[in-house]
């Protein structure tokens, strides 16, 4: 077996339990074959069904290679309705199991946990609502190690523990927002996965919010003397806009009522972030509560959740994922997964061309087979 073949076998070998629920008789194209076509045809710029199509035909033969093709090229249509019946929890298991294989977390890592809605799969003339993707980021190689399909984002609650369960972040430190501010989440992220929380506070926590507020208001008109009151501060420049973030974080909390009712609550925190664009200013402020001991990994924590906004930004941009039209069935939640596992492969080039943006990493990988070969040979070993 030379090492392209290898390397191709170990992309099969994560993804052969997937289960083909067509049947036999009527089967004309092998599921791997399938699979197999449509990461790579995502990876050189297709990002619709009937790209995918055109590239197969025009890389037949490249394909040949790695792939059978006992019928030829698989129509459009059966890519769509092969990715629409095969089971996203199937799907979703064979992802994180191959992130747990190509990521090591290491004490400190941030772990962002945030919600996307896919836009375009919402159909108003039915009622059906958008698909929601909650998905979980790692600061350390900024790639998204797994998903969890929600229908909307009010249920990012129930969501949340799934995608847990999915991860292995122990010595992490796990960022959410208010939607995931919750006791029984706090709990699983330190009792079941051995991890640390920042977790933000809004409305929802009205009661909460408004004492951390309180706190850090009487802490301000003393400007923040007490020894108490832990301090870091990060200043950016970049492209006309500066932006400084104070970090104000304390563990002097035996006074909170809250204490006794959230796993390992050690600390809460303010950041106010004042940012000046072209001579204009802007100031705002976010509340949090944390089981972490240091202003320092409440600042990361913090400053890193930012991560996911900006792979959701990449999935818009480079893979216009809010102009997907495909609604029916699992198509969505695997389409999307498809997605976030692409982004992934195409992200991990840091030695090709690591300051060439996805977008041209992409362009590259559909002119040049040896790259698109490389994206590959770098994710499956």
């Amino acid at each position: 077996m030379n090492r392209k073949q290898l390397y191709m076998g170990s992309f099969f070998d994560h993804f052969m339990i997937i289960y083909d629920p067509r049947q036999d008789g009527k089967v004309q194209h092998k599921l791997m074959d399938i699979l197999f076509i449509a990461v790579a045809a995502t990876v050189c710029r297709c990002d619709e069904w009937a790209e995918m199509e055109d590239w197969a035909i025009a890389k037949e033969e490249w394909l040949r290679q790695y792939i059978e093709l006992p019928n030829g090229i698989p129509s459009w249509y059966t890519i769509e309705r092969v990715l629409d019946v095969i089971d996203p929890k199937q799907f979703e298991k064979c992802f994180s199991e191959w992130m747990k294989e190509i990521t090591q977390i290491d004490k400190g890592t941030v772990v962002a946990i945030d919600g996307k809605t896919m836009r375009g799969t919402a159909e108003k003339s039915s009622g059906k609502k958008a698909v929601h993707i909650v998905s979980a980021w790692c600061s350390s190689n900024k790639l998204v190690l797994g998903q969890v399909k929600t229908d909307e984002k009010s249920n990012e609650i129930t969501a949340i523990p799934e995608l847990l369960d999915m991860l292995f972040i122990k010595g992490a430190i796990v960022t959410i927002d208010a939607m995931g501010c919750q006791k029984d989440i706090a709990r699983k992220i330190v009792k079941e996965k051995k991890a640390d929380y920042v977790l933000s506070l809004k409305d929802n926590h009205e009661i909460l919010k408004g004492e951390v507020e309180e706190y850090f208001k009487d802490a301000e008109k003393d400007i923040f003397k007490d020894e108490k009151i832990l301090k870091y501060s990060t200043l950016e420049k970049w492209h006309g806009r500066i932006e400084e973030r104070s970090y104000y974080y304390s563990t002097d909390i035996k006074w909170m009522d809250a204490k006794k009712d959230w796993e390992k609550l050690s600390g809460i925190g303010m950041v106010i972030r004042r940012c000046e664009i072209n001579g204009k200013k802007t100031e705002e402020r976010a509340y949090h509560i944390a089981s972490v001991k240091t202003a320092e990994d409440y600042a990361r924590g913090v400053g890193l959740h930012w991560g996911i906004e900006s792979t959701h930004w990449s999935l818009d941009v480079t893979f216009r994922e809010d102009n997907t039209r495909t609604r029916t069935g699992c198509a969505p939640q695997n389409l999307a997964l498809l997605k976030r596992l692409v982004l992934n492969m195409v992200k991990k080039d840091q030695e090709r061309y690591p300051k060439r943006s996805l977008k041209r990493r992409r362009f590259l990988a559909s002119l040049y087979d040896d790259y698109l070969e490389y994206i590959f040979s770098i994710n499956f070993r």
